[in-house]
Parts: structure tokens; sequence; C-alpha cells
């Protein structure tokens, strides 16, 4: 038996994420079931995205990932005419989503491996004769996360293979992830995230920033701000102060140490960020040399 994981824009002031364990329970009572999140802004995929990838690979390989983020999925037209559903495996780990573009982000392409849910007729509902006179029964609505991802996720979660799920595919719906842009004497990315704290959070890594600087000095510009120091950490600057440090995934991160650097700076998700680079000048002894 292995893990499910919970990630979903359900909240936590309504019984959504109640009634989702609820149905879990009755799928698998034994089944272990983790949360990420259920704190993910209504819709935002992007948002879904960045929680999922900072965090998927510390769960053992095999672990099963149920995401229920805008979980009809989407549609080039606006409105979802036939509402689509999938199960992944992508880097030895399973993922159930709906077709809304998260899968393509998350595997920065097409997964590994891929199948197409079927969707399951939830239970017809008894009419009461004297609301409605005809005796045909009224079908109930569609509920994607309790009547197609939560059982396709239990059932990857307890040990079935994901060609019983659905029929292999390669047709889904698709969104290309912002690509950092390399120079000689530049890296030029984007804010990917904002965080609990007003971090901002980039699509710059310290590889692309080791890589291109080749030892160089690396000044951080944004807005009109420049900053010519990578510190350790997020408290290595007094408060009040910014701070340009990479976090523990390795994306160079913007932040104020203990103040909102989002609402501080003026930048938000897409902003944009350079990593400029420039020859170290021989100091003064050096020179006297």
């Amino acid at each position: 038996m292995g893990v499910l994981t919970l990630l979903t824009d359900f909240g936590y002031r309504d019984h959504y994420v109640a009634a989702l364990k609820a149905r879990l329970l009755q799928l698998a009572p034994t089944l272990p079931v983790l949360d990420i999140t259920h704190g993910v802004e209504p819709y935002n995929i992007a948002h879904a995205v960045h929680v999922l990838r900072a965090v998927f690979r510390d769960y053992p390989a095999g672990t099963t990932h149920l995401i229920a983020v805008s979980d009809y999925g989407a549609s080039p037209a606006g409105a979802v005419a036939a509402p689509a559903w999938h199960a992944a495996q992508h880097e030895g780990h399973y993922f159930v989503a709906a077709d809304n573009g998260l899968l393509s982000l998350l595997c920065d392409g097409p997964p590994e491996r891929l199948v197409r849910l079927s969707a399951v007729a939830p239970p017809a509902l008894p009419v009461m004769a004297t609301v409605l006179p005809s005796s045909t029964p009224v079908a109930a609505s569609l509920n994607p996360t309790r009547d197609v991802l939560a059982p396709a996720a239990v059932s990857l979660a307890l040990g079935h293979p994901l060609d019983s799920l659905g029929l292999p595919t390669t047709e889904f719906y698709s969104f290309t992830n912002r690509q950092v842009r390399l120079q000689d004497n530049r890296v030029t990315g984007h804010v990917v995230h904002v965080d609990h704290y007003g971090n901002l959070i980039t699509n710059i890594s310290r590889e692309a920033v080791e890589v291109t600087g080749r030892g160089r000095v690396a000044t951080v510009k944004f807005g009109r701000e420049a900053v010519r120091e990578l510190r350790p950490h997020f408290a290595a600057a007094p408060p009040g102060e910014i701070v340009c440090t990479f976090n523990p995934q390795g994306c160079l991160c913007i932040a104020i140490n203990q103040g909102h650097a989002s609402e501080l700076l003026g930048l938000y998700f897409d902003s944009q960020v350079d990593v400029w680079f420039e020859e170290r000048r021989p100091d003064v002894a050096d020179a006297a040399r």
C-alpha cells in the first residue's frame, strides 16, 4: 500500500475537505492520506504547480498525488463543454488531475505516461412526487473530485497499474512554462510565486546563475532596485533590508527580512528579474602589486 497526498483549492472554511476525506475513507479505510495544502488560490494552476513541484519529490517513490484545482478542466473556448481528467506517471510518482494544463506545467511537457480517466456516472437521485410529477429519476450533478479523481487516486495508491484506469493518450490541455533567458552577461527570469511571507520566488535557478556567471560578480536587478550580494539565507540581513538568496529548491528569491517584499517592492507574479554579471575588480592591494 502506498501513500496518497492531497492538494486542492478547497480552502479551510467549508466542508469540502472533510467531504473529500470522508469519500477516501469509504474507498480505502486504511490508506495513509496526507495533506500538502488546501490553500491554493481558487483556480490558480500556477500556484498549484509551484507548491507541488517544490515538495512532491520529498515523498517516497510511488506516491500518488491527487490534485483538485479547477477540477472540471479547461477549454480554449472558455466554457468546458466536455470535462476530461487524467492520471499520469512522472519521475516515479503518480498524479491525478483534471485536464487543465497543470500536468504540462508540472512535467514541463508531456508526462512519461498518461491515461485518460473515464467519468463514472453519479447515482440518480429519487424524485419527489410533490415536486416533479414525472417518474424519471434525476441525475445527480457530477462532482469531479469525488466521482472521478478520488477513485482513480485510491486505485493507484493501492497498487493497481496505471493502464487499468483508462486508455493511454497523448492529447491533453497544455501550457508552456516561462523560460529563463541566458545571455553572456545576464540571466533574465520572472517571479513565478509570491509566498505567504511576501517573498518573491523566481524561475532563475542557482545552476543558471553559476553556469552563466562563471565566478563573476552578480547583481540582481528588479524594478528600481539593484542588490549586489547573494546571501546564504533569508535572515542574513538586518530586519527591513532586501535579501536575495536561493531557497532549498535552488530558486532565486527576493525577500525583505521580516517584511512583505511583494507589497513593499511593488513586484508580483510575472514581474521581471535580471541577474547581471561583471568581472571582479582588483582591490587596492592587488593594484599596488
